[in-house]
């Protein structure tokens, strides 16, 4: 029996110890990211003064330009703030999916940096750069405060009459040193509790804030899905174009060549005056090269490679084919919808003719790779560099498949190269 409550008693300390350990943990963990706030907000302080010295600069032409970069960066803090408030949260703080395109007008970089999401944010980073700064500062310097008082009752007796050891009141005689442990004793329970406390009402503070409403993130998605059809429509009527100039200058004008040379032999059949087997001939050239218009028109609609090999063996043919060489890195690539395989196929087939025509090449690399829902496509070569987007180039049609999927698209070209196309792809789960 004594050694069954001994048992039970070893077991209960065991549990209490490890609960302590926990909490212990926790405290730490909070502390840690009181520091971080803490760190952060210097920060924060530095962009609101910038901020204010921005202010004088709108009533010129220079605010105007400088307003919308500034905005940029005020998002790119913000967003690295809601990462950060998200995982202490463990859920997703939701910011704005609004970017300012180059060579934007100027009413939509004015539209962009006056909106109610910079707005949101700029109330964020004022909120984070004062009162978040000394409420951290302070919070975070108490735990110093034990170490402080115990140290002070040795080094108390050296230190100037003028000017004696505090913490948190002057320490001047033994008798005031032997409290030093009660005031140490006093830090620790104002730490132990405050500390927790105040991380829960920092990371509140900051989710409330940086946390887009439910009204903002619906009405962006609605945004985003207005965009993205009127993207899939203007893909569209280019596709229908594209393929109607095809056929016009291609398959019809063989037709047509093959009409009137069939006409001249009917003409020289008929008269008994003339050779009908030339312009047979020829006429059976033309509908053979008719036909193979047509197999190619066919073929750029949806090729059938994608039917019969998957992606994979399309771009593989696509890398065969190119006259630049080209490696295929392929990493973990299954099955997608077809739509997304076949604009995948024609991303990689018009960045590679971009190559191929202008970019002076040695190699060109394309990697594709499936990361949970999205296709991701970098087509890299060691050219010359200086490639940009057009309007109705390869690169804005490029951009226009890609839109139509929601997806995203960054060229990186810089003088001398190399030039980069990274491209992402929704595809479902």
């Amino acid at each position: 029996m004594n050694g069954g409550a001994g048992y039970t008693v070893r077991r209960q300390t065991l549990r209490q110890t490890c609960m302590m350990t926990g909490r212990l943990r926790r405290w730490l963990r909070d502390w840690r990211f009181i520091a971080v706030e803490a760190a952060a907000s210097v920060v924060s302080v530095i962009l609101f003064c910038l901020g204010l010295v921005l202010v004088p600069l709108m009533l010129i032409t220079g605010g105007v330009l400088l307003t919308p970069e500034a905005v940029k960066a005020l998002r790119w803090w913000s967003d690295i703030a809601r990462r950060r408030i998200g995982r202490r949260r463990a859920e997703t703080i939701r910011g704005s999916a609004a970017v300012l395109p180059p060579g934007s007008t100027i009413d939509a970089r004015l539209r962009f940096a006056f909106s109610r999401e910079a707005g949101r944010d700029a109330l964020w980073l004022s909120v984070h750069a004062l009162p978040v700064l000394f409420l951290s500062l302070v919070t975070v310097l108490i735990p110093f405060g034990i170490v402080n008082s115990l140290v002070v009752m040795f080094y108390w007796p050296l230190a100037p009459a003028d000017d004696p050891a505090t913490s948190p009141y002057p320490v001047t005689s033994w008798e005031l040193a032997a409290t030093m442990p009660l005031v140490a004793l006093a830090y620790a329970v104002i730490s132990w509790w405050l500390i927790p406390a105040v991380a829960r009402l920092l990371s509140w503070i900051s989710a409330r804030l940086l946390n887009a409403p439910p009204n903002t993130v619906l009405a962006e998605r609605v945004d985003a899905l207005t965009l993205s059809r009127a993207a899939a429509l203007d893909a569209h009527a280019a596709e229908l174009r594209r393929i109607e100039r095809d056929l016009h200058d291609g398959a019809q004008n063989r037709l047509v060549s093959v009409v009137m040379m069939l006409g001249i032999a009917e003409r020289a059949l008929e008269t008994g005056t003339g050779e009908a087997l030339g312009p047979i001939l020829r006429a059976q050239d033309a509908a053979s090269d008719a036909l193979a218009g047509l197999r190619r028109t066919v073929h750029d609609i949806y090729p059938p490679i994608l039917d019969e090999l998957g992606l994979e063996g399309a771009l593989g043919s696509l890398a065969g084919r190119s006259v630049v060489p080209c490696t295929l890195e392929l990493d973990d690539v299954r099955r997608v919808p077809a739509a997304v395989e076949s604009a995948s196929y024609f991303i990689v087939a018009e960045a590679l003719t971009n190559v191929n025509k202008y970019s002076s090449a040695a190699h060109v690399v394309v990697r594709v790779a499936l990361d949970r829902d999205r296709l991701q496509i970098i087509v890299e070569d060691d050219g010359v560099g200086g490639a940009v987007e057009r309007p109705g180039g390869g690169f804005a049609g490029i951009r226009r498949r890609i839109a139509a999927f929601e997806g995203t698209m960054d060229l990186t070209s810089p003088a001398g190269g190399p030039t980069t196309l990274k491209t992402e792809l929704p595809c479902g789960s």
